[in-house]
């Protein structure tokens, strides 16, 4: 039986942390700045967190 390969494009958006917990970048931040309110680009900008719900599916792709 071969290995499980993890999947490549979910690594390059993901980091694990320290305490095996899974973060990531926000969308809708890249482009048509000017339209969105301050409060909407300063949330985007904080690193967000994979809700426990999906933990589940997300660690099945990230296979080592």
């Amino acid at each position: 039986m071969p290995k499980m390969k993890s999947n490549r494009s979910l690594m390059k958006r993901i980091k694990l942390t320290g305490t095996g917990k899974i973060k990531f970048v926000h969308a809708y931040k890249g482009h048509h700045a000017p339209y969105k309110t301050a409060k909407q680009s300063r949330q985007l900008r904080r690193p967000g967190m994979i809700d426990k719900t999906d933990y589940k599916r997300i660690k099945f792709m990230i296979v080592k």
